[in-house]
């Protein structure tokens, strides 16, 4: 059990000597997870919003797709990216595979589903309640949106979160469109699998204290700002 308390010395120095390898991964970690997440929330939150206040033929089928989407395998994801993105294939001219490019498309599409049943859900549950009071005070419907994002702006930051969160702890399909490739599209996830692999579990657990604190510090942050807030 040596080798745990060697990674969190590990981890420790790591962190203070500035490794440049060290930080080129995790700086590749966080960019390709927030662009994903930027992407995504960009394109679901509005939609979310907007089905989610309208009533429309085949409302509970299209909510229980979108919801059995989120349980799709991140590995059935990244093989279905690596085939469109492959050489052979209808995109492969555009030479996109095992680039941080497919990385993020990878999240992308693992995190759509997500970020659209989470928003679309708040906007059925809270948004709905919003909109008629807004109608009943008389606001177009630029007013209605921009007070519904005003009143559900906490809500929302938890779902782009959450996203991010679901993006950068990924491994399965980063690992099959990325590649793994040092200086290129290594990031912490994956180093961690391959690390494991190597046996070299001092490190790989050196990388996971790191991944953890990230996501403590981030989720941490919406408790501070929510959950404490609301006391």
């Amino acid at each position: 059990m040596n080798y745990i308390l060697d990674g969190f010395i590990r981890a420790f120095q790591l962190i203070i000597s500035l490794d440049s390898e060290l930080y080129q991964v995790i700086s590749l970690s966080v960019g390709v997870a927030f662009l994903s997440t930027l992407i995504i929330s960009l394109i679901c939150i509005p939609l979310g919003l907007k089905l989610g206040l309208k009533n429309f033929k085949g409302d509970v089928i299209f909510a229980r797709v979108i919801f059995s989407l989120m349980g799709v395998p991140s590995v059935v994801v990244g093989l279905l990216i690596a085939i469109l993105l492959s050489r052979n294939s209808l995109l492969g001219f555009l030479e996109l595979l095992y680039t941080p490019t497919a990385i993020i498309i990878a999240q992308s599409f693992l995190i759509f589903p997500l970020c659209l049943s989470l928003t679309y859900t708040l906007s059925r549950s809270k948004a709905r309640k919003i909109n008629r009071v807004g109608k009943i005070l008389g606001g177009n419907w630029i007013d209605r949106m921009f007070l519904i994002l005003s009143e559900l702006k906490e809500e929302l930051l938890i779902i782009i979160i959450t996203c991010f969160s679901r993006a950068i702890t990924e491994v399965g399909a980063v690992m099959i469109v990325g590649g793994n490739l040092k200086g290129s599209t290594r990031v912490m996830t994956t180093s961690i699998s391959m690390l494991n692999s190597m046996g070299d579990y001092s490190t790989g657990i050196a990388f996971g204290i790191i991944l953890v604190i990230i996501t403590f510090t981030i989720n941490n942050f919406i408790y501070v700002h929510k959950v404490e807030g609301d006391l």
